[in-house]
């Protein structure tokens, strides 16, 4: 069975996919940014971008009643490689051992001209 997952806590989609979508045990979330659910704008500077980033990563997972915990796998897109240890400390923030598989790519562009986004995969089981 396959379930979109919608949290009105987080940003809403930019397009026709959905912010999350459970398949079985597994909840694939979509790529976040760091817009505030609130505003709809983007927050300032890779701090505050990656800080609203897992902030929408966690309300999307509260929606599928799972956390960080459960996460098997994170990707994150930066604009700038610059940006890693700075994402690196922030994300590793919000997570304990054993710590989920992981892949970093430097693009050259992300949605709305953001700095950073990140999508994981939380097993539920």
């Amino acid at each position: 069975m396959v379930k979109a997952i919608h949290s009105k806590e987080a940003p809403e989609a930019l397009g026709p996919y959905s912010q999350a979508v459970q398949a079985g045990d597994f909840v694939y979330v979509s790529g976040q940014i760091g817009l505030d659910p609130n505003t709809g704008k983007l927050a300032e500077g890779i701090n505050k971008q990656t800080k609203q980033v897992m902030k929408n990563l966690q309300a999307i997972l509260t929606e599928a009643s799972t956390d960080f915990s459960q996460a098997v796998k994170f990707t994150i897109y930066l604009s700038s490689m610059d940006d890693f240890a700075t994402v690196n400390d922030i994300y590793g923030s919000y997570l304990n051992e054993p710590y989920p598989a992981r892949a970093t790519f430097e693009v050259s562009k992300l949605p709305k001209d953001a700095l950073v986004e990140i999508e994981v995969v939380v097993y539920t089981k």
